[in-house]
């Protein structure tokens, strides 16, 4: 489908957004290298609220190209390990780096200029505008042309399968259709990573089988890594090749989807002993 390169304000074929970059909050991030070494790692993360620790000591690494997942009981602290690794919230320990660089202390700004998107959610699209132009506006944002930005729009519309809602108004979308066009914003950017939060919450089976050959499709159609939290076992097991498991702001298990399936410590905290659908 072409949705790979990468382009800049003039239009034409360029790497993710770029800038130079000291580590501090008030500087340029530097531009996500397009090396496969290029990890997104939290490295013996802890945050803690008051006397509240909601991860402990954890650490993870998100390669270029690739769909890991992130699972857990409610609690676990997956939400806001998401937020540390997008610049939403500052580990009080530990590092988050970049492609070899520490950006504990960038802002979430900063994060999206370095190739970091995210969704949320809550879809937070602008409610009184069309599908279109929701993806449209995001892509102009990060400073793509208008003609550039419709083209990659309607692209990655097509790829979730919703190209036919373009010209819909984003406050009419059923739930499940507001989550995918969230996911098309968030790749609009070109990012180097995307970290989808719950993308299949409230999706029928067939949605969820539509929405497993997107996800699946991302690291290739779109050259970037995946990280994907989510309750659906069917979805994380048939789209993830690395599985990370949290409970209690700890790690307890890294690996695989069968071994993940199979770990005594991880089907006694979170997935029970049925077969996960």
């Amino acid at each position: 489908m072409g949705l790979l390169p990468k382009l800049d304000s003039s239009g034409s074929v360029g790497v993710a957004v770029a800038a130079r970059a000291p580590n501090t909050a008030d500087s340029d991030p530097i531009p996500v290298m397009e090396s496969e070494a290029a990890d997104l790692v939290a490295d013996d993360i802890t945050v803690a609220f008051g006397g509240l620790v909601a991860i402990d000591n954890v650490t993870l690494r998100i390669m270029r190209r690739e769909i890991l997942g992130l699972i857990g009981p409610n609690g676990a602290g997956k939400t806001t390990l998401v937020n540390c690794l997008t610049g939403f919230q500052r580990p009080n320990k530990g590092e988050i780096r970049l492609g070899g660089q520490i950006a504990s202390a960038w802002s979430p700004q900063h994060f999206r200029k370095a190739g970091i998107s995210r969704t949320f959610q809550a879809g937070r699209l602008f409610r009184d505008m069309t599908v279109l132009e929701n993806v449209e506006v995001t892509a102009a944002g990060v400073g793509r042309l208008r003609q550039a930005s419709r083209r990659m729009a309607l692209e990655i519309l097509d790829h979730f399968g919703i190209a036919d809602k373009a010209q819909t108004i984003a406050g009419t979308l059923a739930y499940t259709d507001e989550r995918r066009v969230g996911i098309a914003r968030a790749l609009v950017v070109a990012p180097a990573f995307v970290l989808l939060d719950e993308p299949a919450a409230g999706m029928t089976n067939a949605e969820c089988d539509d929405l497993m050959t997107a996800i699946s499709g991302i690291p290739d159609d779109f050259g970037c890594g995946v990280l994907i939290v989510e309750h659906n076992m069917r979805v994380v097991m048939g789209v993830c090749r690395r599985i990370h498991v949290l409970d209690s702001g700890r790690t307890i298990a890294e690996g695989t989807p069968s071994e993940i399936q199979t770990n005594r410590a991880v089907i006694d905290a979170y997935l029970g002993t049925g077969t996960p659908r």
